[in-house]
């Protein structure tokens, strides 16, 4: 991730650009092309293309709050996936997705924790949506996504405690009644935020899935807010050539 200036955004209908990088629709495949320097700790170039081919679009969109104000829209939960950058080890295709999230307010205006999960399930995949707003109210979704775009919303498994992540948020799932849900590979971790690969097990079939678990409780901190500049590299004057 760099943040950019508007002099470095470009769109299209079928191309959105932003810097050196861009996201395209080909003939049914999304090809993302990416060029981008990392942040501390690591600092170096991330170069290469990654192509997700849904199976389907889907329809489905998931207001997060009442007044419709953040929504979750989930594109291509069935997708395949390519992946093949400039760095040893980092080739490699399989089952993935493409999904996005929209709102008007900020996330902490609204939220003060939440958990989202996809996993691969019964010919397609099932994503969970869980999360705990300022005013107390929750929201609890599930969904069966099948290869055709079908979506169904199914009857929630019950939440399942995670290990936490290193920096100590707290991290839960959906699974079956007895199940135990355990982190496969950790993927990003931040004081406020958890990627991890997560092994669970639901309608009695393992599945290893992409899990994210946010405490916006924590984001909201004066103290934190400042690390993302550090971490996220600035290139405000950025523009395209001529």
């Amino acid at each position: 991730m760099t943040d950019r200036g508007r002099t470095a955004l470009r769109q299209s209908p079928r191309k959105f650009e932003v810097g050196p990088s861009s996201m395209t629709w080909d003939r049914g495949t999304l090809v993302i092309d990416v060029n981008e320097i990392a942040g501390p700790p690591v600092i170096g170039r991330v170069r290469g293309q990654i192509r997700v081919t849904p199976s389907a679009i889907t329809k489905v969109e998931l207001p997060l709050t009442p007044d419709g104000a953040h929504v979750w829209r989930p594109f291509g939960p069935v997708s395949d996936i390519e992946v093949d950058l400039e760095a040893k080890g980092w080739q490699w295709s399989g089952h993935g997705y493409f999904d996005a999230n929209f709102g008007t307010r900020a996330l902490e205006e609204d939220f003060a924790y939440w958990t989202w999960g996809r996993f691969p399930a019964k010919g397609g995949s099932a994503c969970f949506y869980d999360a705990t707003r300022l005013d107390g109210s929750e929201l609890g979704s599930g969904f069966q996504f099948d290869r055709d775009g079908g979506a169904y919303e199914i009857d929630l498994p019950p939440k399942l405690p995670i290990r936490r992540s290193l920096w100590a948020v707290k991290r839960e799932t959906r699974g079956d009644h007895g199940a135990r849900p355990r982190q496969r590979m950790n993927m990003l971790d931040a004081p406020f935020y958890s990627r991890s690969m997560v092994e669970t097990q639901i309608d009695g079939e393992r599945s290893v899935g992409v899990h994210e678990a946010l405490d916006l409780v924590r984001f909201r901190s004066p103290l934190l807010k400042p690390m993302l500049a550090v971490r996220v590299p600035r290139r405000p004057r950025w523009t395209f050539g001529i």
